[in-house]
This record gives structure tokens, C-alpha cells and sequence, in this order.
């Protein structure tokens, strides 16, 4: 497995997931504070910290790696399909585009009717279930390719470090990240790489090796795009 292909698809589905936790976080910080706000967030990371900590080695010291490919290929499947599915539902018109700047306006009117207290455990579950998902990528990964823990854990590092860089330097909701297609591409590369997984643990030799993932990417997208042509054919 390429270690940038696995780096770029944790970066990538971990920057979506972060943009998410920071407009969130904001949301907080406006209404009661950043203390209040950056509290929530901090127990969030720790839980999560703790969950990595934990689960990766469990699962690449218990398992096999043939054993592991066949419980990581299929969940990444399902998990991709998930993220594909909504992806093709917006490109087609059936459901409204991820908009950051109206979920972070709602957030805001709903917790000036709060007290502090709500207000970090709202921070607290924003951080932990966008995190979960981030975490659960990137033990999936470790454990799938045990050598490759660097990259994994590395991509979800440095999608951290650029979401909150920017939400820094803007403290404005992330309207400008092409989030749906970051979403879509993610999608795409989940289901690639679980196919990819789950036909290795399933003793599939591919032919051409590690390039056989680039073949799966294909005809992924080509599937998407024929599902987003009938979806829109269809409401014509």
C-alpha cells in the first residue's frame, strides 16, 4: 500500500470531520467563551487520545493481519458507501449541500439560550463524535497496515494542525472549504480501500498489486457519477 494514498485519504476524511468540530467549537466560544469552549474540546481529545492509545494495539498485537483485513475491509466498505451515498444524493439534488456557515448560525442561536454548563458539554460531544469517527479511521488503518501507522496517524495530525491554523487566523465558519467534494473523495477512497482489503484478507491475489487500487478508484468514481446521471434523470 502506497503510504501517501493512506496518508492523503486520512487527511483528508479527518479535515472534514475537524472543519465540523471547530465550527462547533466557535459556535461555543461566541456565545460563552473561549475557556468554556476549548474545556469541552480538550476533555473530547483526551477521551479520544486514550481511545487510540488503546484500541490500535489491541488489534495489531491480538490479530492477523489476513484476520484484521477481513474486519477492517468490510467496515470500510460500509463506511465508504455511507460517505458515498450522501455525496451522490447532493451532487444529484436530492439533498441539500453540507453548508458550515448555517450549521455554525443555528449553533449560535440555540446556545444563546443555554448556560455555560450546556455550552462545553455541547463543545464536549461536538469534538468527541466528529473525533470518533477520525479515531476509527485511523485505527482501522493502523491496524490494516501496521507499517504504515506513521502515515496514518500523520495525516490525521496534520489535518488537525491545518483546521485549527485556520480557525485561528479566520475565527469565521469554514464556508470556503469545498467540504461536499472533500466528503465525496473520501467516500471514493474508503470504499476503494476496503474492496482493496477485504479481497487480500479473503486470499485474492490481485494482478497488479498496489495498482489495482487506482483501478478501484476508477470505477468507483465511475459508478458514482452514473448514479448522480440517473438520480438527476430521474427527478427531470
Amino acid at each position: 500500500m502506497t503510504p501517501w494514498v493512506l496518508a492523503g485519504t486520512t487527511f483528508a476524511a479527518s479535515a472534514v470531520e475537524f472543519v465540523e468540530a471547530a465550527t462547533i467549537v466557535m459556535a461555543v466560544s461566541v456565545t460563552h467563551g473561549w475557556r468554556t469552549a476549548l474545556t469541552g474540546a480538550a476533555l473530547a481529545a483526551a477521551a479520544l487520545l486514550a481511545f487510540v492509545a488503546i484500541g490500535a494495539p489491541i488489534l495489531t498485537n491480538t490479530v492477523s493481519l489476513e484476520r484484521l483485513q477481513l474486519v477492517v475491509g468490510p467496515f470500510l466498505v460500509l463506511f465508504g458507501i455511507a460517505w458515498l451515498r450522501k455525496a451522490v444524493w447532493r451532487y444529484a439534488g436530492h439533498k441539500a449541500m453540507h453548508d458550515e456557515t448555517a450549521i455554525y448560525d443555528r449553533e449560535v442561536s440555540n446556545l444563546r439560550e443555554r448556560d455555560a454548563r450546556h455550552a462545553m458539554a455541547v463543545s464536549f460531544q461536538g469534538v468527541l463524535v466528529e473525533g470518533i469517527e477520525v479515531a476509527v479511521i485511523v485505527v482501522t488503518f493502523s491496524a490494516a497496515t501496521p507499517s504504515l501507522i506513521a502515515w496514518s496517524t500523520g495525516g490525521a495530525l496534520l489535518a488537525f494542525v491545518v483546521v485549527l491554523a485556520a480557525a485561528i487566523a479566520l475565527r469565521t465558519p469554514f464556508s470556503r472549504v469545498p467540504e461536499n467534494l472533500l466528503k465525496a473523495v473520501v467516500g471514493v477512497m474508503l470504499l476503494s480501500l476496503g474492496t482493496f482489503w477485504t479481497g487480500e484478507g479473503l486470499g485474492i491475489t490481485w494482478r497488479f498489486g498496489d495498482a489495482t487500487l487506482a483501478a478501484l478508484v476508477a470505477g468507483v468514481v465511475a459508478l458514482a457519477l452514473v448514479l448522480i446521471g440517473v438520480r438527476r434523470a430521474r427527478t427531470a
